[in-house]
């Protein structure tokens, strides 16, 4: 951290600059004499209140945020110490204290600035940690009663499967009841999150069941699907029903970007060390904004008006559990797209 020094010396009022830094080193520290001049500010001040020193030294407090200027002549006029005041600056936050220091009768301070983002995330974070246990304490009682409504609707299923064995609608049929069974057994797993069961499975054949059953969502919206399943090795250890609700979270979020005309590409390659088959979902839809990007995978956050913000979440905890990685690129009004690397 370096040092820049007025004209005066600083050990005239009270407290070297030079001492200030080393007692404070995480924090951001100006120095104002007498008459209110600006005799040193640190490099980690001028981030936090970015102002460069070049334009401060030598100034008056005046050329300071107007509320950062306050809590200064505060204690200038006061002769008092001030402690840990919050002061907004645009978005941004600070904890401002101001130590006042008599020599020869004349009053110079030390103002030392700590950034609140630290402090305002983990909150934040606690927030989230608060919702996640209500989540989980509801997923919980939910997902008992939803099972037990399951196996009148499962018994009926099997019959009709029983008796029209050829019917391809009954066997789709089967197949979501056993998967929405097993969503159920975890209940939005972002509360207490099961082991997947894993067995080798086709990434290709969960693909194109995935699309499969949004088909008719696609056709409603006239929106067109290209597929590029180049991959050649594509047989991983994994979790149909896990991966397939992961794939069908992508897709629906794709579909409810786009508009009509618009395209969803589903493609598939090898990386380059054969070790691993990578998935991009790409849409042409409305795109994210840059400051949304970050947070699309943070539980309950949605730019969507009726969604819960769990759809991705969820999907990213699944991946995360196949020992894969998912990362979001996006462009507002071109599109975004979603890169799945699964190990083979």
């Amino acid at each position: 951290m370096d040092e820049h020094a007025g004209t005066r010396d600083d050990r005239d009022y009270g407290l070297s600059f030079t001492d200030a830094l080393r007692a404070c080193l995480t924090s951001g520290v100006i120095t104002i004499n007498h008459d209110r001049i600006i005799t040193g500010i640190s490099n980690h001040a001028e981030q936090l209140i970015r102002l460069p020193a070049g334009k401060l030294i030598g100034q008056t407090i005046q050329r300071l945020p107007a509320d950062l200027r306050r809590v200064i002549e505060r204690s200038f006029k006061s002769g008092e110490p001030i402690q840990d005041e919050e002061v907004s600056l645009g978005q941004a936050g600070l904890r401002v204290s101001v130590f006042p220091s008599v020599r020869r009768g004349k009053t110079s301070v030390t103002v030392v600035l700590n950034d609140l983002r630290p402090v305002q995330d983990l909150e934040r974070s606690m927030r989230q940690l608060d919702r996640l246990a209500s989540v989980g304490a509801l997923s919980a009682s939910m997902a008992h009663e939803i099972k037990n409504a399951m196996v009148g609707v499962r018994t009926f299923v099997d019959l009709l499967i029983k008796e029209n064995k050829g019917v391809e609608l009954a066997e789709i049929v089967s197949r979501e009841m056993r998967r929405i069974d097993s969503i159920v057994s975890q209940m939005l797993r972002l509360a207490g999150p099961a082991k997947p069961t894993f067995a080798p499975i086709h990434v290709h054949g969960i693909l194109e069941h995935a699309l499969h059953l949004v088909q008719h969502q696609l056709d409603a919206k006239e929106l067109r699907t290209h597929c590029e399943l180049h991959a050649r090795a594509d047989k991983i250890l994994g979790d149909d029903h896990q991966l397939e609700q992961a794939f069908l979270n992508l897709f629906f979020n794709a579909i409810e970007a786009m508009s009509s005309g618009g395209e969803l590409t589903v493609a598939t390659e090898n990386t380059a060390d054969a070790r691993s088959i990578r998935v991009d979902v790409r849409d042409t839809g409305t795109g994210v904004a840059p400051e949304h990007v970050g947070r699309l995978f943070e539980a309950f956050f949605t730019t969507k008006k009726h969604g819960t913000g769990l759809g991705l979440p969820i999907t990213r905890r699944i991946v995360q559990e196949h020992k894969g990685t998912i990362i979001v690129e996006s462009d507002l009004k071109k599109g975004t797209t979603f890169h799945v690397t699964l190990p083979i």
